[in-house]
């Protein structure tokens, strides 16, 4: 695991857990979390056991108990759910009837992580859940994780919104005005970050292949920089790049560097297994 990506997962997990122990953060998310579509719900009165089921909320939003009939339970906590239903109980059958919802299955909301992440798949928002929280359940950050996070939220009421979350900004400048909470349905994709290759030979001062990440593969001035910089013999009016494109041939682009040194020529970006070379100086 490289060097970066151990502490962003460490600090990842460090921040979650001195916030929060996982015994106090469940309690309080079943608490808050608000009943909805396909939620399993068990349900029992003391001293009525044909009042005691297990139900799933049906796509409207109700469900069904003996009794009762028909109950609309969308969008209610747990404790409202139970109040509700000792009101109704008391009004015909009991006095003071002590109700216990426990919801058993968590359907109705639910948010997604794919990507460089450890356990990428669904996970039930429960409560407030903010994208390093889900990060965290998800096992944390794997090697190849890219430099930003993506969240994609789907909209009922128009087209979905894309947004975007530089790791660094988040974590190591600690800026948590972006750990945003999530929303149900929100995709979080965190993208895989290959290392792939950049050549630079010739006259520079550590000439071989250079490893870079295909998210952010540098552009010509780096990768020199990256390779020690010129030597002294270096003639940077002819650097040479050599790229395979995507029919398979090979192009080669000239370059004069000291024209993009002196901001005349914008500074090139490179592309996957490119081939930088740079010839000696002729005199």
């Amino acid at each position: 695991m490289g060097k970066r990506t151990f502490f962003v997962t460490l600090l990842i997990f460090l921040v979650t857990g001195f916030i929060y122990s996982q015994e106090i953060l469940q309690e309080n998310q079943a608490r808050e979390y608000h009943i909805g579509a396909k939620d399993l719900l068990e349900i029992s009165v003391f001293g009525l056991d044909e009042m005691s089921q297990t139900v799933r909320v049906s796509e409207k939003g109700k469900i069904t108990l003996p009794l009762l009939g028909e109950i609309e339970v969308e969008e209610m906590t747990k404790a409202e759910l139970e109040r509700k239903l000792g009101q109704l109980l008391e009004k015909k059958y009991l006095q003071n009837p002590q109700v216990t919802v426990f919801i058993r299955e968590y359907q109705s909301k639910k948010v997604y992580i794919l990507g460089a992440v450890g356990k990428p798949g669904s996970y039930k928002l429960l409560g407030r859940q903010t994208v390093l929280q889900l990060i965290s359940d998800a096992g944390g950050l794997v090697e190849d994780a890219g430099d930003e996070i993506i969240v994609i939220r789907q909209r009922k009421d128009g087209p979905s919104k894309t947004l975007r979350i530089l790791i660094d900004d988040l974590i190591l400048k600690g800026d948590a005005r972006l750990n945003i909470p999530l929303e149900p349905n929100d995709i979080v994709n965190i993208p895989v970050d290959k290392t792939v290759f950049i050549y630079v030979f010739g006259q520079v001062r550590r000439p071989g292949a250079l490893n870079v990440k295909k998210l952010n593969i540098p552009t010509l001035l780096q990768v020199i920089a990256q390779a020690g910089g010129f030597s002294e013999r270096a003639s940077k009016r002819r650097v040479l790049i050599k790229r395979i494109d995507k029919d398979g041939k090979e192009q080669e682009i000239k370059v004069n560097v000291k024209d993009i040194i002196k901001g005349k020529k914008k500074d090139i970006q490179l592309k996957e297994n490119d081939v930088v070379y740079v010839p000696e100086t002729i005199f």
